[in-house]
């Protein structure tokens, strides 16, 4: 959906809200007063669910992945979009949103963590250098599709970092920073 039809939904919202209200901009006594703060509740939650932090490219043997980080502040399921722009043509990767392109499919494989959606396109080459695209959109965000583009050339690519998931989940760095007096104490570590 298009944003002049996210447009057309909130439009159609509000109009459901401001016929449920009286002239004054109180609730009428048509609506019950706990789902008129619900809906509006619902709609403020909507407004900005997820917004992309960071977009990043790196080599991972002979395939690229594309890292778009982003942070979401609902439960609604995320809907995601990586294409590439290549001679003023946009070619989709791999998407949840619209049909992947053929010459993609069977070289593209997306994963999902938390805050963080990774493309890795396998076998990457000079002929897949271009303007890549990461498009997030969650359900019932009337705010549009939050977009974020990245250059990839192939001799400007960095390797990628073989630990950067982990640190992703830093949960488990912190717990050895906490234990390690106490694998001191019982002479398991020795600094």
């Amino acid at each position: 959906m298009g944003q002049k039809g996210e447009e057309q939904d909130m439009q159609a919202l509000l109009q459901v809200l401001l016929s449920e209200t009286a002239p004054t901009g109180h609730l009428s006594s048509k609506m019950n007063p706990t789902v008129g703060i619900a809906v509006i509740l619902t709609v403020l939650q909507a407004a900005h669910c997820q917004m992309i932090k960071d977009l990043s490219a790196c080599l991972l043997g002979q395939n690229l992945r594309v890292d778009c980080r982003y942070e979401n502040k609902t439960d609604n399921p995320l809907t995601y979009e990586f294409s590439i722009t290549k001679d003023n043509r946009k070619h989709v990767i791999h998407s949840t949103i619209s049909v992947s392109e053929n010459i993609y499919r069977s070289r593209a494989n997306v994963t999902m963590h938390k805050n963080l959606v990774c493309l890795y396109l396998q076998s990457f080459t000079t002929s897949d250098e271009g303007i890549y695209m990461c498009e997030l959109k969650a359900t019932n965000d009337y705010t549009g599709n939050q977009i974020k583009n990245i250059t990839v050339i192939k001799d400007k690519l960095e390797k990628c970092a073989g630990f950067s998931l982990l640190i992703q989940n830093t949960s488990w760095l912190l717990l050895l920073l906490l234990s390690l007096p106490l694998l001191q104490a019982v002479d398991f570590v020795s600094l």
